[in-house]
């Protein structure tokens, strides 16, 4: 029988996005929590960078393989365990749930992850207004074209692609999680804030909420 270890930050987006693809596959995981922030980092620590070079979040560990990068990993879920689809069938509509993954994951995320905000204030001494200022333009810009790709498809429900939940939701949710815990406007994105209330209704959803981890300090 498989095995799936999740190497997992609490608040980590990229993170939060395989724990929602996990949930909703029905798959059980181990978690080993690497703190981003305590003692410099975790993620920088000899024994983490042997197993994932770029130290980075998520890494999951397959029997004896280790897949890193978050929609890798998510595809990977997909195509190893098909079922329940997370991805339409449809060449069209898997290509839109495809553009919204990607606007997530390679458009907003790597202009606002820790080491990106973490560089401005540490390298360019950049004050906490002007950090903040910086995480909401760019959140703002990304959710404002998601926002547009969603209405000009016309194919959403209940949620990002129909009224079944798949791997766009599951990168949408982390996204507005982050941009609400950092006081983004999110008035202006009345499908998302619908698709992200309904997610959160989810058992697979709520058991892979940041404050559900057991390296929260909420717990």
């Amino acid at each position: 029988m498989s095995h799936l270890t999740l190497y997992s930050y609490f608040r980590s987006s990229a993170a939060y996005r395989v724990r929602i693809a996990l949930g909703l596959k029905g798959l059980a995981y181990d978690q080993i929590a690497v703190h981003l922030v305590r003692n410099g980092g975790e993620q920088h620590a000899p024994g983490y960078l042997a197993l994932n070079p770029q130290g980075l979040v998520p890494s999951l560990q397959h029997d004896e393989a280790l897949l890193t990068q978050s929609t890798v990993i998510c595809e990977y879920i997909e195509e190893v365990w098909p079922e329940p689809a997370l991805l339409p069938r449809a060449s069209l509509q898997r290509a839109y749930v495809r553009s919204i993954m990607a606007a997530v994951a390679c458009e907003i995320h790597p202009l606002n992850n820790l080491r990106v905000l973490d560089y401005l204030t540490d390298k360019l001494n950049l004050g906490e207004e002007a950090r903040l200022d910086w995480y909401r333009h760019w959140v703002g810009l990304g959710l404002t074209a998601i926002e547009q790709l969603i209405a000009q498809h016309g194919l959403a429900g209940t949620y990002c692609c129909g009224d079944t939940p798949g791997l766009a939701d599951a990168f949408v949710v982390p996204q507005i999680y982050n941009a609400r815990r950092f006081g983004t406007d999110l008035q202006p994105f009345p499908h998302l804030q619908a698709i992200d209330l309904a997610c959160n209704e989810l058992p697979a959803f709520q058991t892979a909420h940041p404050a559900q981890q057991p390296d929260s300090p909420d717990r």
